[in-house]
């Protein structure tokens, strides 16, 4: 007997868009493939909750607006479309042309990392990240741990790496006026036994 491969079926951008304004649910969309997006554990919405809260205070008043979770964004280089934890957007906001639910222009975003996403938010997504002109800052949060990898961008592909431990640590941002001690960003998170 033979057995045949089920052939994945590819979408365009536009197929996509139409699926997922109807959708009840999330995906993203990865060079043609429609990808469910799974739900996230208290502890994960706790976190990105307490960080959208924090930088709408540090930004109040200044040119930035911030996004949490349902806000797509598209990056063409590597076509795909996204939707981060936590993503901070200069004003004027800059949409895909043609579209009014779809931004391209983050300077900052945060990604909480779970055990299913955290090689890809590493690795593959950071690199899409990466190439978008405006984006310079990027913090990856362990949510199982107080843990944050920060990288900050300092000219043409170079990145610097820091690296916060244990809630004595504080981040601070440079492409925006923010601080946040990692007590603040943890604070009511139960951590696993």
């Amino acid at each position: 007997m033979i057995m045949q491969l089920e052939e994945q079926k590819t979408y365009t951008p536009e197929e996509y868009l139409d699926f997922e304004v109807h959708a009840e649910t999330r995906h993203e969309y990865v060079r043609g493939e429609i990808i469910p997006m799974t739900g996230g554990t208290p502890e994960h919405n706790e976190i990105a909750s307490i960080l959208n809260a924090a930088l709408r205070v540090a930004l109040k008043g200044k040119p930035y607006s911030i996004f949490v979770a349902d806000q797509r964004l598209w990056i063409p280089d590597r076509q795909l479309y996204t939707y981060p934890d936590v993503m901070v957007v200069p004003r004027p906001l800059q949409r895909q042309p043609g579209r009014t639910d779809t931004l391209i222009n983050p300077v900052a975003i945060a990604e909480v990392l779970s055990k299913s996403t955290k090689s890809y938010d590493r690795d593959e997504k950071f690199a899409a990240y990466r190439t978008i002109p405006s984006f310079q800052e990027y913090l990856l949060i362990d949510q199982y741990t107080p843990h944050v990898e920060h990288y900050f961008k300092t000219g043409d592909r170079r990145w610097i790496f820091t690296e916060y431990n244990g809630l004595d640590s504080s981040i601070s941002l440079s492409a925006i006026p923010f601080e946040i001690p990692l007590a603040d960003l943890y604070e009511g998170v139960a951590w696993e036994a």
